[in-house]
């Protein structure tokens, strides 16, 4: 296209947006709610799938110890289960440091445990798995065997948690596309909407570059374009927006994170999600006003077989 069409285009451009400020402030806006909830999904999916991992790589079991197991029986204990195949590395934890790392997990509440007796927590041995055994199967026959032993009153681990959280990154995945498929494919009927009324606003001026033998790519570029611009700017303020919502939860887990043990920073999307948003928006924009165009400009063309 030739700088001096080009210079055309955007100067129709800039008059069609100063016309129908807001209309196109309001599709803008449309689509910046519409990217937001697409994002928003991509944020949670983002820190599900960081917990998923960091619970992974942690995969533990904790095995309470009865009370009055004397220290020599804990070390025969923890050869034993140092010996076992799939452990990786066996660590035990007193009933002193267990108070002390349960204060230190309160944080600003830790005055909640005024009073209540130093020996309240039990005493545990935390077992690692070796990544190659942690599979539900073996981590359950390993519980089994940790219960079978004397010194044990009981044992938790987070196996049936893992589960349970990749089923939820999982429909979060698909909820995704199926939310944001219905969101997009209604911010496009807007899109083209809002570039109907544009054509209407300056129908005279079409027809004229119809009977002056303008091409129909060159009738329907300020229009596209005013589309691409609509859908980068909603990008942009969703991006914004989400960056926004993201500091504050980020700062109301870091206020509570000690009550809820929450032990994983807070992930913003990184910038490939970013880039899909921000393209994303840019074909909406572009996409819904040439689909529009491409049937409702042709009702100017017998004009031109007029001239």
């Amino acid at each position: 296209m030739k700088v001096s069409l080009i210079g055309f285009v955007l100067r129709r451009v800039r008059q069609s947006l100063w016309r129908l400020l807001w209309t196109h402030v309001l599709t803008s806006g449309t689509m910046a709610m519409t990217l937001f909830v697409f994002g928003a999904f991509i944020l949670v999916q983002a820190n599900l799938d960081h917990l998923l991992k960091g619970w992974g790589d942690q995969l533990q079991i904790i095995a309470y110890l009865k009370k009055d197991v004397s220290t020599e029986a804990v070390q025969r204990l923890i050869s034993r289960v140092q010996s076992f195949p799939e452990v990786e590395r066996v660590s035990h934890t007193g009933q002193e440091q267990a108070w002390r790392d349960f204060q230190t997990a309160l944080g600003a509440q830790s005055s909640l445990l005024d009073g209540l007796p130093r020996d309240l927590l039990p005493a545990s041995i935390e077992v690692q798995i070796k990544s190659a055994h942690r599979d539900s199967p073996v981590v359950e026959q390993l519980a089994q065997r940790l219960k079978d032993e004397a010194e044990i009153a009981s044992v938790e681990y987070p196996q049936e948690w893992v589960e349970r959280l990749a089923l939820i990154v999982l429909a979060v995945r698909w909820a995704k596309w199926i939310v944001g498929g219905v969101l997009f494919l209604a911010t496009f009927f807007i899109v083209g909407s809002t570039a109907k009324l544009a054509v209407l606003a300056r129908q005279d001026e079409v027809a004229l570059m119809q009977i002056m033998g303008a091409s129909e790519a060159l009738v329907q570029a300020p229009f596209v374009v005013e589309g691409m611009i609509l859908g980068l700017s909603g990008a942009a303020i969703s991006v914004g927006a989400l960056w926004g919502v993201f500091l504050i939860l980020r700062r109301q887990l870091s206020a509570l994170g000690g009550v809820f043990l929450w032990t994983g920073d807070l992930q913003f999307i990184d910038p490939a999600a970013g880039l899909l948003i921000v393209a994303i928006g840019w074909l909406l924009g572009a996409a819904g006003s040439l689909f529009s165009l491409r049937s409702f400009i042709r009702t100017w063309k017998p004009l031109r077989g007029a001239a």
